[in-house]
C-alpha cells in the first residue's frame, strides 16, 4: 500500500545502488530481492540487476532514465509504460508465480486499515466527511467473489516515479511491496495513485484502456478503484501542512475522486 513516509535510505556508488531498510518495514529488502531475481531470470533489462542480499539491505545495478512522475505521460511515455507493466505482470511463469508469496496490502488487510482509519476519522469539512462516510458504507457492503482474479506478478507500487524513461522503454524499480497479486488489482492501485493525476491531467483511465480486462475483471476493477481512492482519502489526510508532498487542493480533490468513484 502507498505510504507517506520514508521507508528506506538510498546510496549511489557508481553503477552500484544500496537500499537500506528501516526496521519499520518487515521483509520489505527480501521482497525487494525476490522481485529482481526473478525478474533478471524471466525479464532481464527490465528492472535492475540483483548484486548482493544481506539482512535489511539490498544492492542492485543503477538504471539510466528520467523518472515518467515530471514528464507528460501521454504518447510513446504511455505506450511504453504499459508495455513494461505488461511485461512485468507476465514476466513469472504460472508454476514459479504461485510459490511467490501474496504481496503485501491485498483486499484484507486495506479492509482493516481502513476501519481503522475510519474509526479515527475526525470530521474535517462536509466533502471530505461525506466521502468518508459514504466510502466506508461502500465498503462495508463490498463482497467480491472470486471470478476475475487474473494472477500476475505485482511490483506494489504505482508512484510514477518508479518508472523510469531512458529515451526508448521504461524500466520499473521499488519493489519493497512486490508479490503474487492480480491484474486488476494492480491496475486499480496504479490508476488511483496519487501520483497519476495530481500534476498532470488524468493518465489512470487512458492507461487501464491499454488492457484488455473481462467483464469479471472490469466489475473487479472498479470496486478495487474505489477501494485505493478511499485509501489516498486518508493517507493525504495525513500529509503535513508545514511540509506538504503535493500542490494545495490535492486531499479536496481527492475526496470528490472518492465521491466520482462510488457513482461510477
Amino acid at each position: 500500500m502507498a505510504d507517506l513516509q520514508h521507508t528506506h535510505e538510498v546510496a549511489f556508488d557508481g553503477d552500484v545502488v544500496t537500499k537500506r531498510y528501516r526496521a519499520s518495514k518487515p521483509g520489505a529488502a527480501e521482497r525487494e530481492w525476490r522481485a529482481l531475481t526473478l525478474l533478471a531470470e524471466h525479464a532481464p533489462g527490465l528492472a535492475p540487476e540483483p548484486i548482493a542480499f544481506g539482512p535489511g539491505v539490498v544492492r542492485m545495478s543503477r538504471l539510466d532514465g528520467e523518472p515518467l512522475r515530471g514528464l507528460p505521460v501521454t504518447g510513446e511515455h504511455l505506450t511504453a509504460l504499459a508495455g513494461a507493466l505488461a511485461e512485468l505482470h507476465a514476466a513469472v511463469p504460472r508454476p514459479v508465480l504461485r510459490e511467490v508469496p501474496v504481496r503485501p496490502w491485498q483486499r484484507e488487510a486495506v479492509l482493516d486499515w481502513l476501519r481503522g482509519q475510519g474509526a479515527r476519522w475526525r470530521s474535517r469539512d462536509p466533502l471530505a466527511d461525506r466521502a468518508v462516510r459514504e466510502g466506508l458504507r461502500w465498503l462495508e457492503g463490498w463482497r467480491p467473489d472470486g471470478s476475475g482474479v487474473r494472477p500476475v506478478f505485482g511490483g506494489g507500487d504505482g508512484n510514477l516515479a518508479n518508472f523510469l524513461w531512458d529515451g526508448g522503454r521504461v524500466r520499473v524499480v521499488d519493489f519493497e511491496d512486490s508479490g503474487r497479486s492480480d491484474l486488476a488489482y494492480e491496475l486499480a492501485e496504479l490508476a488511483e495513485h496519487v501520483s497519476m493525476w495530481v500534476d498532470r491531467a488524468e493518465v489512470g483511465a487512458e492507461l487501464v484502456a491499454r488492457f484488455e480486462v473481462s467483464a469479471a475483471e472490469e466489475r473487479r476493477l472498479r470496486g478495487c478503484r474505489r477501494l485505493q481512492a478511499l485509501v489516498w482519502l486518508f493517507l493525504l489526510a495525513q500529509d503535513d501542512p508545514d511540509n506538504p508532498r503535493n500542490p494545495p487542493g490535492t486531499f479536496r480533490r481527492q475526496a470528490e475522486r472518492v465521491l466520482a468513484r462510488l457513482d461510477a
